[in-house]
């Protein structure tokens, strides 16, 4: 159930406006200070995951690892992503609530 509940929140997320989606836009919105929440795909490279480690840790923003790329993409209605940025804090408190 948990599962379900994640991807719909990601859903809901990305409907209403408030997600970043793709390696570049995630890192954006985390080093403006926009991220409430970094989600990454398991089967995300090494690099990726080393990238965004190191630089939630800096910003102090929350990072999950959750799902793989397709999973993620078509809870958001595309094809893949990697990476992925909660802007609400709402839905942010939600999701990790979920991921707990």
């Amino acid at each position: 159930m948990k599962p379900d509940k994640v991807l719909s929140y990601l859903g809901l997320a990305t409907k209403s406006g408030n997600i970043a989606s793709g390696e570049f836009m995630t890192e954006k919105s985390v080093k403006e200070g926009s991220a409430c929440l970094v989600i990454v795909a398991e089967d995300a490279s090494n690099n990726t995951k080393k990238m965004f480690m190191n630089m939630c840790e800096y910003y102090h923003v929350p990072l999950y690892f959750y799902s793989d790329k397709i999973g993620l993409g078509h809870a958001m209605g595309k094809e893949t992503r990697a990476s992925l940025a909660i802007l609400d804090q709402g839905l942010s408190d939600a999701v990790e609530k979920q991921l707990k």
